[in-house]
């Protein structure tokens, strides 16, 4: 059944509900990415392990969240949004509380994994519920930028609560996921049910996609230590590139695809994609080299830590609403640039820092990175969902989140490996100034997408 069969107002009931339900959805899935950071240190002083271990705690999460964004979208379009987001909130609460009960490394990286999963049903499906609750383009661009606040919020608070709750147990960190899981379940309820669309899953594309994305991964990851030319780091990458190549193929010749081919001829989705993976590359880099920093070179504690990171979250959180206002006014297309050139701005700025730096300065020099970073997200996720029908908005939401989360996890493991084969601070100003110049890059071809955007099809 498609959703234009629906009457409007089984469409457009609750659309608080939903909204509220999307927001608590995209806190807790950013919160979760977001407080592991500051307590790497004291996770390894406790369970042991190398930098690629503390690496995999952060991409377990983020690369299955990246890794099945594309099944997670299409499931949310053939079982229904509603009931996709409270699959997802079930998995993600329950492996938080694995997580907090790890015995060792090896299963905290598993719950993390699992936790992965649930991100990665919950975020595409609430995007879909927005979708779904605000017909008018107008409506959802503000919608979407308050989705983006319930991440926003997260992203200040995730530092310094991960700092405060590190003080007295790393553990606890993966505890407070379950009193919002439990809120956003409750909400849930009151949201209406969402249309389902049913179809067969592409089996072939969604294990060819997670092959592609963990060997590569995992290749970048391991090959810093164990040498990239190793016959299994090279294997690693025969995999990863055969498993794309098959991906591709599955989508062009299968009858039910995760993802139509379709979708990437408009340039408009293509250049949002790429922004999207380089800004996301760029975000969660800065915020795992920082952590580092401040805590292995600068001596800080974890609360210390989360502390310094309060003046870019916490602007992020203040000004995120602001995004929308500046959207409606210069335009999809415009934000995006100047969010580039922000963030450009301030990896440049901590590249050209010395390493003695008081770490104040630091701190704010980070700041046009978060705000920069955070006003891109909701004019890339608007631009690309204007440009799609709504039976098709889980679908696209996955596309959208794959590239954002597949930024994430390449940033993480691209920005390790350079500290793995250089000095650290030789291999954070390396990994800090390659990004500005792809920002910079990305500028000029995001400005070509203005005539795209003042031709955008009606919704």
């Amino acid at each position: 059944m498609s959703l234009s069969t629906l009457s409007p107002s089984k469409t457009v009931a609750r659309p608080r509900a939903s909204l509220a339900a999307a927001m608590l959805g995209f806190f807790v899935v950013a919160l979760d990415a977001q407080i592991v950071n500051v307590a790497l240190p004291e996770i390894r002083n406790d369970l042991g392990g190398g930098l690629a271990g503390l690496q995999w705690i952060v991409t377990g999460y983020t690369l299955m969240f990246s890794a099945l964004q594309l099944f997670a979208g299409t499931f949310s379009d053939r079982a229904g949004a509603g009931r996709a987001y409270g699959l997802g909130m079930i998995l993600f609460t329950v492996a938080s509380v694995a997580c907090g009960f790890s015995p060792s490394l090896p299963v905290l990286i598993a719950g993390r994994i699992l936790q992965g999963i649930g991100a990665a049903m919950i975020t595409p499906s609430s995007l879909a519920l927005i979708r779904e609750a605000y017909q008018d383009a107008a409506s959802r661009g503000r919608a979407i930028v308050y989705w983006g606040l319930g991440g926003s919020v997260a992203a200040a608070a995730g530092p310094v609560l991960g700092g405060v709750l590190t003080q007295i147990d790393w553990r606890l960190i993966f505890f407070v996921n379950l009193p919002v899981g439990a809120t956003a379940l409750m909400v849930l309820s009151r949201v209406a049910p969402s249309p389902r669309r049913p179809a067969p899953f592409d089996w072939l594309g969604q294990t060819t996609a997670v092959l592609a994305l963990a060997s590569l991964t995992y290749g970048i990851i391991e090959g810093a230590e164990g040498g990239y030319g190793s016959p299994e780091i090279l294997t690693l990458f025969a995999v990863g590139a055969a498993s794309a190549a098959a991906f591709v193929l599955a989508q062009a010749r299968g009858r039910h695809p995760m993802v139509p081919l379709d979708l990437f001829r408009s340039r408009t989705v293509s250049t949002a994609l790429a922004i999207a993976v380089v800004t996301m590359a760029a975000f969660y880099g800065v915020v795992f080299l920082q952590s580092l920093y401040f805590q292995q070179e600068r001596g800080a504690t974890a609360l210390e830590t989360g502390l310094l990171f309060l003046p870019m979250t916490g602007l992020v959180a203040l000004l995120n609403p602001l995004a929308a206002r500046l959207m409606a006014r210069f335009g999809n297309v415009a934000m995006i640039a100047a969010g580039q050139l922000l963030m450009a701005l301030g990896l440049a700025g901590l590249w050209l820092l010395p390493a003695d730096a008081p770490a104040l300065l630091v701190a704010l020099v980070m700041v046009p990175v978060g705000v920069g970073g955070s006003f891109t997200v909701p004019p890339i996720i608007a631009l690309v969902m204007d440009h799609v029908p709504a039976q098709n908005a889980g679908t696209a939401s996955g596309v959208i989140n794959t590239a954002r989360q597949v930024g994430g996890s390449l940033g993480v493991a691209i920005y390790g490996a350079l500290l793995v084969g250089h000095d650290f601070m030789d291999g954070l100003r390396l990994g800090l100034g390659t990004t500005a110049i792809l920002l910079l890059i990305l500028i000029a071809a995001s400005l070509r997408l203005r005539h795209a955007e003042a031709t955008r099809p009606s919704t």
